[in-house]
């Protein structure tokens, strides 16, 4: 494989992307900075396909990295390969507005060919191509320049460990047939939505106990409020004000500027400085929310009472027996949440009762609830026993021995 160290100018980059446009994948991995801004600050790009690999510094001065970006989202031909790679998606929308399509990532892939819920990069790694990961540079400032070789050493071999990997990902998931079980999960790491930042929703990141119009209405104003203060300054939202600061806040709300001194969490500058004032005047203008607004009530995350929450513990032990049958992760199969759904009797809208994952695990789920499925020792094992299944083997051995008996008689 080619190696191209670190490109640093738009006509080096303009040409890799021509011969790159030609694959059928390629790995793509990013190197970011965020601890102090609201927004990821993107300090290298790193992208391979079988033949060749490099490193991508969008720091260089004048480098123009539209080639790149639209091998990234306008290229449908090339299938775009990343591990883990929510944030490095986020960085791509937030620079274009798009998302990089069709997509795949390894770490979802590996839940539908093993048991592995979150594996990380040097696991696989070490799992498929029997390498160990040199981690001297993982906490690397990747914003300082200039990069040394083992830095930039360490960054392509994301993306060039990840394009050997991936065929045989690929080929594992063709043997079994569970290629189709990822569609869902790929094209929502796809899904713009996931990346938006509207200040309008970002109370919903929020946890606050109840579902009191008022109270949801001001977390919402001041959640946005919040939102626009990190954007604007550039900071993480968590430098303006803390999540359990804005729910106190929402749940018992200062009636005036001089009370903000005597809220947990906030400085007791705010009672009289300007982004006090601006706090204040979103609290104000707030309105409670409508309807329409409201969380739906659901018996998500309900007390199931005794009965219900046995049935659920019965529902999560034959999740993780099948996981273990057909080797696959037990989050790809169902959620907790949909298990406590089942338990309370809920039908409808569930993940679990649809397509393949009925037909895997819901179908049984089902019948254990409903009295049809019971739980066996085999051989020192725990295994599923349909209740049908164990009748009719109990008539036939019945039915046996009594022929067994009436030739004996004879």
């Amino acid at each position: 494989m080619q190696i191209h160290k670190l490109i640093t100018d738009s006509k080096s980059l303009a040409e890799l992307c021509e011969r790159l446009s030609r694959a059928e994948f390629v790995c793509v991995d990013t190197e970011f900075m965020r601890e102090n801004t609201y927004w990821p600050e993107l300090c290298l790009i790193q992208i391979a396909d079988t033949e060749e690999a490099a490193a991508i510094d969008p720091l260089a001065p004048g480098i123009d990295l539209s080639p790149l970006l639209d091998l990234l989202v306008d290229n449908e031909d090339v299938l775009k390969v990343f591990h883990a790679g929510g944030q490095d998606v986020e960085i791509i929308y937030n620079l274009t507005g798009r998302t990089p399509h069709p997509i795949f990532d390894t770490q979802i892939a590996m839940m539908a060919v093993s048991q592995s819920e979150q594996i990380g990069y040097s696991n696989l790694v070490e799992s498929w191509l029997g390498l160990t990961i040199d981690k001297g540079a993982r906490f690397t400032d990747w914003s300082r320049r200039p990069l040394d070789a083992r830095q930039i050493d360490y960054a392509i071999g994301d993306v060039t460990h990840l394009s050997k990997i991936f065929p045989k990902i690929l080929k594992r998931l063709i043997k079994t047939g569970r290629g189709e079980w990822l569609d869902a999960e790929m094209e929502k790491l796809a899904d713009p939505e996931n990346y938006r930042n509207d200040p309008d929703q970002a109370w919903q990141r929020i946890r606050a106990a109840g579902r009191n119009p008022a109270m949801l209405g001001r977390l919402k104003a001041i959640a946005r409020w919040r939102e626009i203060e990190a954007q604007d300054k550039n900071i993480p939202r968590g430098r303006i004000a803390r999540d359990e600061t804005l729910a106190d806040i929402a749940s018992h709300p200062p009636r005036q500027q001089s009370d903000l001194a005597k809220v947990r969490g906030l400085s007791p500058a705010w009672k009289d400085n300007e982004i006090g004032r601006r706090l204040m005047a979103a609290i104000e203008g707030s309105s409670p929310l409508t309807d329409a607004e409201l969380p739906p009530r659901t018996p998500r995350g309900a007390p199931l009472g005794k009965e219900g929450a046995l049935v659920a513990d019965l529902l999560k032990l034959l999740l993780k027996i099948r996981a273990r049958e057909i080797d696959v992760a037990a989050r790809l199969l169902a959620r907790s949440d949909d298990l406590e759904l089942l338990a309370a009797g809920i039908r409808k809208n569930i993940p679990l009762l649809e397509g393949w994952r009925y037909q895997t695990f819901g179908r049984d789920a089902v019948d254990l609830v409903e009295g049809k499925l019971a739980f066996a020792v085999v051989n020192g094992k725990l295994k599923m026993t349909h209740v049908d299944d164990v009748e009719e083997e109990a008539a036939a051995a019945l039915a046996e021995g009594e022929v067994e008996a009436d030739e004996a008689t004879e």
